[in-house]
């Protein structure tokens, strides 16, 4: 791996999320770790045009830094890339404000149910959008599911 330009460097620690792609088993789960443990203050309190507006702002950034982080490392979708798990999991979190602890870790455990599992149209999205595109949108997708699944829990509870 080789960064000469600072947008790389730049673009990598994004699509780390800094050391936390780097941790040495499940970078995947401890990125959505983070996510959900930065939720309550960093997304949550936000109005819902807010939480949209962050949404979309972590989507392009992340669809950069993905290309970038694949194309510096040569390979597709490397498991260090973990922004799309902060993607999807705030997702998945898109129409609550405020949250118990035993919710935020029903989304995190449905989120990485998904994410992990990959069901149709999980896994197709992976692969139907070309380099940061695809590496986004299926953990959005799994963000969906789990948004719904939440959803679906809390109204039965």
């Amino acid at each position: 791996m080789k960064t000469t330009l600072p947008s790389d460097k730049l673009a990598l620690a994004v699509a780390t999320l800094g050391p936390v792609g780097h941790f040495p088993k499940a970078p995947g789960t401890w990125g959505s770790l983070a996510a959900t443990v930065a939720a309550p203050w960093l997304f949550l309190p936000f109005p819902l045009w807010g939480r949209i507006a962050i949404l979309a702002f972590v989507f392009f950034v992340g669809v950069w830094a993905c290309n970038r982080a694949e194309a510096v490392m040569g390979r597709k979708d490397p498991g260090c890339v973990i922004v799309d798990e902060l993607f999807g999991q705030w997702l998945a979190l898109l129409f609550f404000t405020a949250m118990p602890l035993w919710s935020l870790g029903l989304a995190f455990l449905f989120f990485r149910l998904f994410d992990i599992a990959k069901p149709w149209p999980v896994k197709w999205a992976e692969t139907a959008f070309p380099g940061g595109y695809g590496v986004m949108i299926d953990d959005g997708v799994a963000g969906i599911y789990a948004l719904i699944c939440l959803h679906l829990l809390m109204a039965l509870l």
